[in-house]
């Protein structure tokens, strides 16, 4: 455990949060919070998408809120930093696809597995030797031709809905430009719903439900985890974890514990996979909005996590009222949310695979291949997208892994 990095305390973390408490933080935290429950969309779409039972959606959903609600409480307010937890966006989406394929039980084993995996790169303090097994613009590129039929699904509309596509991502990008304190995916979804009620869709048979997370016993199989298990490992590894810890640092804060974000990450997703749930890991979207000088002075931000969290926890059992609106909305409503709550997604994932100049055919093959949905031996795109990715990128592009393997020899040299 040497490798974990020492927080301050649990001990006093109560008296400090009302010490440091404040209109800035706490007004930050509840943006952040809800910014949260709005991923939840992305969800509730995937799941939708894939053919998912409804039930096991909402159980899916409310699991993601008080796990990693829990988490979340915990993790700034050791290291009184602002470190919101969630789940892998990507990670959910590939959970979707493959249920269908391998059964719900094998892709929670093979969550449990990716979760191993996360904890020991944490704990060892490995996570840079992985990152450099498989670069990251092909990563990227693999998680871009994944996202990309959402956002395909998301202008669709504008051809048999004008309309109502209209208003919604209209709405989305207004607010965003005039409302920054608002999520603008909540203000689209608002505008959409309004939309709907004004135009007569019938929402009179949406019920208010409370339902707590279900334990489930997952299964292993080897197929399992090369479809899901080790893309997710690999995602939670070495996007996750550097996208959250960059944001942390770009905001000035000079000591931010990687190895422990990545072992905690670990650890969640073994607990999620008891529940339904396909991983945990820090929230980049919410650590941008905790971290910001929106949350007032460095050393009281972590605050804002730490209500995000909270929010997280008591909003969970009553998620399935959401689910229960969505089910009475057309399909298109759930695809403009989920393709505007994955364009920053798609966008930073296409970036990084295309904009470094660097292992840009392996990460094309990747993206083409993930996007495809192509299954190989039984085995789904999102791995073979990897593989195939690499390898044609060590055939054509071998300058771009030498420089690695020159520095590594240069550092033991010196």
């Amino acid at each position: 455990m040497k490798h974990i990095e020492k927080g301050v305390s649990l001990r006093y973390a109560p008296r400090d949060f009302l010490r440091d408490l404040n209109v800035e933080n706490a007004s930050t935290g509840v943006v952040a919070g809800i910014l949260g429950l709005s991923v939840g969309v992305v969800h509730i779409s995937a799941g939708t998408s894939a053919g998912l039972d409804s039930s096991f959606i909402m159980i899916w959903v409310i699991s993601y809120l008080m796990i990693n609600g829990l988490f979340g409480l915990f993790m700034p307010a050791y290291y009184r930093l602002p470190l919101p937890m969630a789940n892998s966006i990507p990670g959910a989406l590939m959970f979707a696809a493959v249920i269908p394929v391998i059964g719900l039980e094998a892709a929670l084993g093979a969550s449990l597995i990716a979760g191993a995996i996360t904890l020991v790169a944490g704990v060892t303090g490995v996570m840079g030797i992985v990152m450099r097994l498989i670069p990251m613009p092909i990563v990227m590129g693999m998680v871009g031709g994944m996202l990309l039929s959402f956002g395909l699904n998301m202008v669709k509309p504008l051809e048999s809905a004008i309309v109502p596509a209209s208003v919604m991502i209209l709405a989305f990008f207004i607010s965003a430009r005039l409302f920054r304190k608002i999520p603008p995916l909540v203000v689209a979804m608002l505008a959409g719903i309004v939309y709907l009620m004004a135009t007569g869709v019938d929402l009179s048979g949406i019920e208010a439900t409370i339902r707590f997370p279900e334990f489930i016993v997952p299964e292993f199989t080897l197929g399992a985890f090369l479809t899901y298990g080790l893309p997710l490992a690999i995602i939670l590894v070495g996007m996750e974890t550097p996208a959250g810890v960059g944001l942390v640092k770009g905001m000035g804060y000079q000591e931010v514990p990687a190895n422990a974000i990545t072992a905690v990450g670990g650890v969640g997703t073994m607990v999620s996979a008891f529940f339904n749930l396909h991983s945990t890991c820090i929230a980049a979207p919410m650590t941008g909005v905790c971290a910001s000088p929106e949350a007032g002075a460095h050393d009281k931000r972590w605050v804002a996590a730490v209500i995000a969290g909270a929010i997280f926890v008591v909003a969970a059992p009553f998620y399935g009222y959401v689910v229960s609106l969505l089910e009475a909305t057309p399909r298109y409503f759930i695809a403009i949310i989920a393709g505007l709550a994955l364009m920053r997604v798609i966008t930073s994932s296409m970036a990084i695979a295309f904009a470094g100049k660097k292992h840009e055919i392996g990460a094309l093959f990747a993206f083409l291949i993930a996007a495809s949905g192509i299954q190989i031996l039984g085995i789904g795109a999102t791995f073979w997208a990897l593989v195939l990715g690499v390898m044609v990128s060590a055939i054509f592009e071998t300058k771009d892994f030498e420089f690695i393997f020159t520095r590594e020899i240069a550092k033991k040299s010196g």
